[in-house]
Parts: structure tokens; C-alpha cells; sequence
């Protein structure tokens, strides 16, 4: 397990009530299990549910969470649909 950073914008940042925060992790799938446990409600899920992410600035796309390594100092981007254009 090494610390990466997850940052949340827009509705996942209000869902979260933090912008960001600190958490161990070995994979992208156990980051984000750290994160719902931290925030159990169900408006966090459902917002993370229909959430893209970033590593270090590169799109996730659709591969396999557990598959996608996270090394010291990652930082994971949270980003939920936007509106408008």
C-alpha cells in the first residue's frame, strides 16, 4: 500500500464535503473502496457510479479498476458529468 491523493470536482467534491484527501492504496479499485467507506451516503456512490477518472492527469477510460496500479504520491481525479459546454 503506498499514499495517493484523490481529488473530487463539482458534485463529487459536494457529495464528499472535502475537495480532497489522503488515502493508501495498492490499486485504483482500493482507492476508491477507501473512499466509499469514508463516505458512506448514498448520493457519494451514486456520484462516483457515474464518475470518470484521472491518474496523474491520464484518462482511465474502461479498463479494470483492480487492475491499475497506484504508486506513492498518485494523484486520482474524481470527475462527474458536466453540464453545459
Amino acid at each position: 500500500m503506498v499514499k495517493c491523493t484523490i481529488r473530487y470536482w463539482a458534485a463529487a467534491k459536494e457529495a464528499a464535503g472535502t475537495a480532497e484527501e489522503s488515502v493508501d492504496a495498492a490499486t485504483l479499485a482500493d482507492a476508491l473502496d477507501t473512499a466509499r467507506r469514508l463516505h458512506p451516503g448514498d448520493r457519494f456512490h451514486r456520484v462516483l457510479g457515474m464518475s470518470s477518472f484521472l491518474l496523474d492527469g491520464n484518462p482511465v477510460g474502461h479498463r479494470e479498476h483492480g487492475g491499475i496500479p497506484v504508486a506513492e504520491g498518485t494523484v486520482i481525479e474524481v470527475l462527474p458529468p458536466f453540464a453545459g459546454g
